[in-house]
């Protein structure tokens, strides 16, 4: 059996997008189900879109993501490398070969020269909208002979090279999640293979990539499905085997509307600088356009692996949800491994001041402890600053008045009283005094349970719910508790 090989072939445009990464994460599932080769390629033919970086941070991304692939253009020590038999995996370095392919189409007929001007093009496809005509080329330089176009590119005419489509032919082919699709040629338009610069046109680099890399299925968006025919007739005429074509949904937002940069975080940046884990971001994008047979929602990558299938994914656009993200994404923050989740939050603690660097590596065992409190109520590591506030301040922020009535309780100021004095008898909080307090707090008052419990966790926090009290004595230390107790005296008893 024929190896699979898929590829993601992102443009080097910008940042990775959201609806790229869920692409080149299908791509990727599939080609490891089926013990196959996945392949990173970059198409920059469109220069005037190239963003430099792009291509560090495309590569960046996808390792954050934990999508491997086996060959392609990598990045080792700040520098871009290219690994794999069937190189350059880069398209602006490939223009011999599209360029050899392109004269073998024109010397068959299947392709032909262009000149018309950008000024004539505008008005033909105006003239066809004023007409009610889908705009498209006209032919006008179709039938020109070989002899008359090599004159006129010998006297410095621009140029374009077109493809040169049959009249009323039926083009067919079977997409994995579309099923079978037929588009007539009259219905389609010579497209352009060769720009005026010299580079390619998507649609002439694609072709020759795919089969020159022997990519048996290509994976991408659903807004690359009307030129695949174009692409499927270029098979035809060079005399190729053509691959498994599977277009997906589109990304939409809440509203069924593209996933656009006007309607919030569209980058995979993005995502990652709100602190989501990626192990959150990729289970929960294999859901949007695609579900398991036992409707389970929470993955690893190795169970998305061994579960994934087209057959699964959705004809529709997969409706992209922050909130359903947030779910899944809070069950990976709760299953973390906690030491590699501290180091992942430390950045947001020093960020809002909280802590420095100092402070992250002489107090670690501290700083994790304050993770472990807050790791049940975290959907994402953004949400940190706000969650331990209440270890940070100096005075309480009374949130729940109702329970601060309760610091009435005539056994509060004895409570109060003998936390003071056990805390007199120590420099400083350590985890064996944070568990023992409690215990000697009862014994010297004779206060026990709900009395003695809650009055104490709502003099330190303002609340009556929340975190560990053990914790909660350990990280707020023997300064901010003689604060709190203080501002409770001060103001409530």
């Amino acid at each position: 059996m024929k190896q699979f090989r898929l590829r993601f072939a992102p443009s080097p445009t910008g940042y990775l997008h959201i609806g790229g990464l869920r692409t080149a994460l299908y791509n990727y599932l599939f080609a490891k189900h089926n013990k196959g080769k996945f392949i990173l390629r970059i198409e920059d033919t469109d220069r005037t879109r190239y963003v430099e970086g792009a291509i560090e941070n495309l590569i960046e991304s996808l390792n954050w993501a934990g999508i491997e692939y086996d060959e392609g253009v990598f990045l080792e020590d700040g520098k871009l490398v290219q690994k794999g038999d069937y190189g350059p995996y880069i398209q602006s370095e490939r223009l011999d070969i599209y360029k050899k392919y392109v004269d073998e189409l024109i010397e068959k007929g299947d392709a032909y020269y262009c000149f018309c001007s950008k000024e004539r093009l505008d008005s033909v496809r105006e003239e066809q909208k004023t007409k009610g005509l889908i705009p498209r080329y006209d032919g006008f330089c179709r039938n020109l002979s070989l002899e008359e176009a090599q004159k006129r590119i010998e006297n410095g005419e621009e140029y374009v090279v077109r493809l040169k489509l049959p009249h009323n032919k039926d083009i067919k082919f079977h997409d994995m999640v579309r099923g079978d699709i037929v588009i007539n040629t009259d219905d389609m338009d010579d497209q352009v293979l060769l720009k005026s610069d010299g580079y390619p046109t998507y649609h002439m680099a694609v072709v020759i990539d795919d089969h020159l890399m022997n990519i048996t299925h290509i994976v991408r968006g659903e807004e690359w499905l009307p030129s695949t025919p174009k692409h499927v007739y270029l098979y035809e005429v060079f005399g190729w085997e053509k691959p498994t074509y599977v277009h997906l949904p589109t990304v939409l937002n809440k509203d069924r509307k593209k996933l656009s940069k006007r309607h919030g975080d569209v980058s995979v940046e993005d995502f990652r600088a709100k602190g989501y884990l990626p192990e959150g971001l990729v289970n929960y994008l294999a859901l949007v356009g695609w579900s398991p047979e036992d409707n389970e929602e929470i993955f690893n990558m190795d169970e998305l692996i061994e579960k994934f299938s087209f057959e699964r994914v959705s004809k529709t656009g997969g409706i992209f949800d922050i909130d359903k993200l947030d779910w899944v994404n809070g069950h990976h923050i709760r299953d973390y491994d906690i030491d590699k989740l501290t180091k992942m939050s430390i950045p947001y603690l020093i960020e809002s001041g909280y802590i420095d660097e100092k402070v992250a590596e002489e107090n670690y065992d501290w700083v994790k402890t304050i993770i472990i409190t807050i790791q049940e109520s975290l959907s994402k590591l953004s949400e940190i600053p706000e969650k331990v506030e209440i270890f940070f301040n100096n005075e309480i922020k009374p949130e729940d008045e109702k329970a601060m009535e309760m610091l009435k309780g005539e056994q509060v100021p004895n409570l109060l009283n003998a936390f003071k004095e056990e805390l007199s008898e120590i420099e400083e909080i350590d985890e064996d005094f944070a568990k023992t307090i409690m215990k000697k707090i009862q014994k010297s008052t004779g206060v026990k349970g709900k009395n003695l419990f809650m009055p104490v966790r709502i003099a330190l926090t303002g609340n009556s719910h929340g975190p560990e009290l053990v914790n909660i004595i350990y990280i707020l230390g023997k300064e901010n508790i003689l604060k709190r107790i203080q501002y409770v005296e001060e103001n409530y008893l």
